[in-house]
């Protein structure tokens, strides 16, 4: 179980210790900016090859949905001011906290992140832990478990390297299916800066409907409450409602965290592809009525320029300018929306 720690109490963000009560409408696992090169892969075919530096522009988006992993550009959101400017639909829809999931090895930017929460005025909690493996450091066969987890803490109680700037979330930590020796390693670290500083953890499981209870018995068994921490990816991680109940049972938050993200040329990596949000809002309403509504948390996973309002996406409003809407009109009562928008976020990031 976590100890006390000095932040007990208090939610971490980018600029300092906030009052949980502050929060506001959050989503937990956003990406404001972020550098994905580590899923980039250099096509066969030699007209493919011509997607490769393209710019992400309204005439080419639908075509670089589908091509999402052979172009350098489409998954890099570098411009602070875009990012800044995109953030405000999220602000301007009513939202207060965004949890930027970048984590170690994927272009985390706690200095960049410190200057959107200020020109926003929307809390930013950062993350820290590590992503899957193709995001990890060369030498991550010799890190050692004890090493791993001195980092991480270091980055929630210090900062991240000269920056001061802390992590307030650990994670999104990467997985794959099967778990590898260094992922085992890394979730075991993570659960031990969990224990010490008392942070919620992210996790982003791998493709395989019972990685997310897999890698909760990995973390509870190194100690991890599972009350702090959020699984995420659920909705095209698990169809089956069996093992969804089995998983909310266990009692961790349940993150659908990809509202908005419909184009099936996008999911063609993923074994039953991507759900649309009628889906989505179907496994939140079956979640309600088997009692886990406490347990649910929204986002939109942005971490592709097509899904910016800019070009052509739903932006990072998506969630409280449609889903909500919808929601309630399909039967939700303002206090299960008002528990998975506010309540269930603000308790996970408040430390133990």
């Amino acid at each position: 179980m976590p100890k006390k720690s000095a932040l007990s109490g208090k939610a971490l963000s980018v600029l300092g210790p906030v009052d949980p009560a502050t929060l506001g409408p959050t989503q937990t696992h956003e990406h404001l900016v972020i550098s994905l090169e580590n899923y980039f892969v250099m096509p066969e075919e030699a007209s493919l090859r011509g997607l490769l530096d393209a710019p992400v522009t309204m005439e080419n988006r639908a075509r670089i949905v589908g091509m999402w992993q052979h172009n350098r550009r489409v998954g890099n959101l570098l411009d602070v001011q875009a990012a800044i400017e995109e953030a405000m639909h999220f602000k301007l829809a009513g939202g207060g906290t965004i949890v930027d999931a970048t984590s170690i090895g994927i272009g985390r930017d706690p200095l960049a992140l410190a200057r959107i929460s200020r020109a926003t005025g929307l809390n930013v909690i950062m993350g820290g832990s590590y992503y899957t493996p193709t995001a990890h450091p060369p030498d991550m066969d010799q890190r050692s478990e004890d090493s791993l987890a001195e980092g991480i803490i270091r980055d929630i109680t210090v900062g991240v390297g000269d920056t001061g700037v802390r992590s307030g979330i650990i994670g999104e930590v990467g997985c794959i299916h099967p778990l590898t020796k260094n992922l085992h390693k890394v979730l075991r670290a993570s659960a031990r800066a969990h224990i010490e500083t008392g942070a919620p953890i992210l996790i982003h499981p791998g493709h395989d409907q019972r990685a997310p209870i897999e890698i909760l018995e990995v973390l509870a068994e190194a100690g991890a409450d599972k009350r702090g921490v959020i699984m995420g990816h659920l909705e095209h991680r698990i169809w089956d409602l069996g093992i969804l109940r089995e998983l909310a049972q266990a009692g961790s938050l349940l993150e659908f965290d990809v509202f908005g993200l419909e184009d099936t040329s996008y999911g063609v990596h993923l074994k039953r592809g991507v759900p649309s949000d009628v889906q989505r809002m179907e496994m939140v309403e079956f979640l309600v009525r088997e009692g886990h509504g406490g347990q649910i948390v929204f986002a939109q996973d942005h971490c592709q320029l097509w899904q910016w309002v800019r070009y052509g996406g739903k932006g990072y409003g998506h969630i409280l300018e449609n889903i909500v809407p919808r929601l309630r009109k399909r039967g939700l009562t303002e206090a299960e929306l008002h528990a998975i928008l506010v309540d269930n976020p603000r308790r996970v990031l408040t430390f133990r």
